[in-house]
């Protein structure tokens, strides 16, 4: 089906960085619900039995993101590179903060375009990075774009997403590839069974005038840009 595509394995154990929206600082949910103490304690009683017990929220709550669940949750399923969001999720991941956050960075901005291309004035969006131990037997594209530069598609993944949709087929655990907006590599796991111990990394923001900037400015330190895209 892929000659020459599918042939190497490699038996992975590395960290990979996970880039997701998430306040950066702690948010009263109930905050316009009453005038605070009691009231507070009120709320969060009521909403607490609706809450699915865990042994460990980091990786399953969804309000969280569920770190390592969420993107198999299939109320989350998106369309992405190497899923068309009808049949599974995909966990994405990177082996540098550098090239998850050009990734991200890039389906912001395409985000803002689409929906305020004119405002003139500064955008924001908080991110939370979390380092993601992954361990299981891959498929590394790695190097395969040479012969099928369809992998790198800035903008056409049908190609990558019946690459996906084969793999999951065949319940291989997921695949390394090069990123499409640098050089470095990108992870796309399709189990969650080989992803644990989710680690805060850092958190950023990111800040982008789409009316005036060229560039998305990203900040590790709150007011100090920290990269440039």
């Amino acid at each position: 089906m892929f000659p020459g595509l599918l042939t190497d394995i490699i038996d992975y154990q590395n960290d990979l960085f996970r880039n997701i929206r998430s306040p950066r600082t702690t948010i009263d949910c109930f905050d316009d619900l009453g005038d605070g103490g009691q009231d507070t304690e009120v709320a969060v009683a009521a909403e607490m039995p609706g809450h699915e017990l865990s042994h460990a929220p980091v990786i399953t709550r969804s309000f969280d993101y569920g770190v390592i669940t969420y993107p198999f949750m299939h109320e989350s399923w998106l369309a992405s590179r190497f899923s068309s969001g009808q049949h599974y999720g995909v966990f994405y991941g990177s082996e540098e903060l550098e090239t998850t956050v050009l990734e991200t960075v890039h389906h912001w901005r395409q985000f803002i375009l689409a929906t305020y291309p004119d405002q003139d004035e500064d955008i924001f969006s908080e991110r939370r990075v979390v380092l993601v131990l992954c361990r299981g037997l891959l498929v590394d594209l790695r190097g395969k774009e040479v012969d099928y530069p369809a992998l790198l598609d800035q903008t056409d993944y049908t190609f990558t997403n019946q690459i996906g949709q084969y793999l999951h087929d065949q319940n291989q655990n997921g695949l390394l590839v090069r990123s499409a907006r640098c050089s470095g590599t990108n992870a796309a796991i399709f189990t969650e069974k080989v992803l644990s111990n989710p680690r805060d990394h850092c958190y950023l923001t990111y800040r982008w005038n789409p009316a005036r900037d060229l560039h998305v400015r990203v900040e590790r330190v709150l007011g100090e840009d920290w990269m440039q895209v």
